[in-house]
């Protein structure tokens, strides 16, 4: 399962692997790319949804699922 969201907030390679390191850390996770440019991170894995945001929103940036 892949989960697309829409990550605002990030201006930097630093918040980039922020982002990166806080997804990685939710149950589920088997692979994150983030994207600094479209503002995007693709979550491989079945992380639920709501613990992705969560999880992006305690780093300090706002996050929503794509398409919604």
């Amino acid at each position: 399962m892949q989960t697309e969201l829409n990550v605002t907030g990030m201006s930097c390679g630093h918040c980039v692997k922020a982002v990166e390191g806080a997804l990685k850390a939710v149950p589920g996770v088997e692979g994150v790319q983030v994207s600094l440019e479209g503002g995007k991170a693709t979550v491989q894995g079945d992380a639920d949804a709501q613990a992705l945001i969560a999880a992006v929103k305690e780093e300090g940036y706002g996050a929503e699922v794509a398409g919604q």
